[in-house]
């Protein structure tokens, strides 16, 4: 019996069966199989042609390894240096996903200005034409001398022209674009995509050049190709925000070399994606007056306080189930918040649906966020406007109190920055403060009740 061509991988973990499966075996996935050529001569043979070598002369001691000061090169962006923590480190494998048109290659061509200024840089294209790539540097403005331009879909050719020219840096566009011959596999293949990810990271480790490579997004918005793309990579940097909005976030979500809970906040305009520095002003710009169910809300990102707005809308169900619906805002949060209103408060809301919505594409994934979200539904079902200057945080327990949370000296001070004049905070945070440090009025409350009493 001929043996079949065509294997079925998990893209999750990389699983290799011989039939598709609806689970995953080894990650327990669902859905996750896809078809794929089987062609045995893509496994590396890394491993077996150096046979029984002896490696002994290469092991070093921690300390005897030095660290050079200039280890990181600056991209000329402040938002993208915080992402990446400080830089792109030399010899690192960045790897920048996102949505179609969210971005990606417009900042990748935007750092190149500045990055040019002192380094050589290959921009590798196998999606556009060079000519292409010309008319949009001319759009935004990109006229270095030090960057290059090189079309072509062969990893293995590219590989070796950075290994030949040896550029500082590297920029790839994208990686499901390139392929390697020897494998019988299409482009944007798992198998294609997972060793052209490979070489690359042999490529940016052996040369020390920092390498970007783009990533496409499938329908669910992950990165396409298999999850073991993203264990080879040094960072996995993600675009986020809604294409037909102008602002945009960018985070990380592994990062070897810095903290994943910072965000670069970015807005679209004709000339590219233009940093904002002040994201708080940016999410708080034009706020409603004289309205009800609106909130403002302290999360931090990182070592950044960021204010967001937080709306929420009750209203009479026309349906035997109310509906519940929550843009930004974890959906299964709100329906415990919900809960603890009824069962502590006797704010029932059988009878009504409930819209919340975190302005500006902002997700609150914070616990810090619960007050707010309370106070912005107590608000919006009793009419009760809250008043414009007053903010809130802190997380709520199932038994209707108000628990403590991290880092209030930085929420307080951005609050005050932003020139807000009352802050409500959980009473655990008032003994680590002293109030008379602060030009503005805080109200410690340890309940729910007791947060609801400030809005009159």
């Amino acid at each position: 019996m001929a043996k079949s061509r065509y294997i079925y991988t998990c893209n999750q973990c990389g699983y290799e069966s011989s039939k598709w499966n609806g689970k995953c075996p080894s990650c327990g996935a669902w859905n996750s199989f896809e078809e794929d050529i089987a062609d045995k001569s893509a496994v590396s043979s890394r491993s077996s042609a150096q046979g029984n070598a002896d490696l002994s002369d290469n092991i070093l001691e921690l300390a005897d390894i030095g660290v050079d000061s200039d280890v990181r090169y600056d991209t000329g962006i402040g938002e993208l240096n915080r992402v990446l923590g400080g830089g792109l480190v030399k010899g690192s494998l960045v790897l920048l996903g996102g949505e179609p048109g969210i971005g990606k290659s417009t900042i990748l061509l935007q750092i190149c200005q500045y990055l040019g200024e002192d380094h050589s840089i290959l921009y590798v294209s196998g999606e556009e034409s060079a000519r292409q790539i010309k008319l949009r540097a001319d759009r935004l403005g990109v006229d270095t001398e030090n960057l290059y331009i090189l079309t072509s879909t062969d990893a293995e050719a590219v590989a070796s022209t950075l290994a030949n020219s040896a550029p500082d840096i590297a920029i790839i566009d994208s990686i499901q674009t390139m392929s390697i011959s020897r494998i019988s596999s299409s482009p944007a293949s798992l198998t294609q995509v997972r060793e052209c990810t490979n070489l690359f990271m042999h490529t940016a480790k052996d040369q020390e050049i920092p390498i970007i490579i783009v990533g496409h997004v499938n329908k669910d918005g992950a990165i396409a190709g298999p999850k073991v793309m993203e264990h080879i990579v040094d960072a996995v940097l993600y675009f986020e925000g809604e294409r037909h909005q102008s602002y945009r976030l960018l985070r990380a979500v592994k990062n070897r070399f810095g903290s994943t809970n910072e965000i670069g906040v970015f807005e679209m305009i004709d000339k590219g994606l233009r940093e904002v520095a002040n994201p708080s002003q940016m999410l708080l710009a034009g706020r409603p007056h004289n309205v009800s169910g609106c909130c403002v809300a302290c999360v931090m990102e990182g070592s950044r306080p960021i204010l967001a707005e937080v709306q929420a809308l009750a209203a009479k169900t026309g349906y035997s189930a109310p509906r519940r619906m929550a843009t930004g805002f974890d959906f299964n949060r709100l329906a415990i918040i919900i809960a603890v209103m009824e069962k502590r408060l006797g704010i029932f809301m059988g009878t009504l649906d409930v819209y919340l919505n975190i302005v500006g594409g902002f997700k609150l994934d914070e616990p810090a966020g619960d007050l707010p979200v309370a106070m912005a539904l107590y608000s919006g079902i009793m009419d009760k406007q809250i008043d414009e200057e007053l903010i809130a945080f802190g997380e709520i327990g199932l038994g209707g109190e108000v628990r403590s949370v991290s880092h209030i000296t930085q929420r307080i001070r951005e609050a005050e920055r932003m020139g807000f004049k009352t802050c409500i905070i959980p009473k655990q945070c008032a003994s680590s403060i002293d109030p008379k440090d602060y030009n503005i009025d805080i109200i410690p409350v340890s309940t729910l009740k007791q947060a609801f009493a400030a809005i009159k």
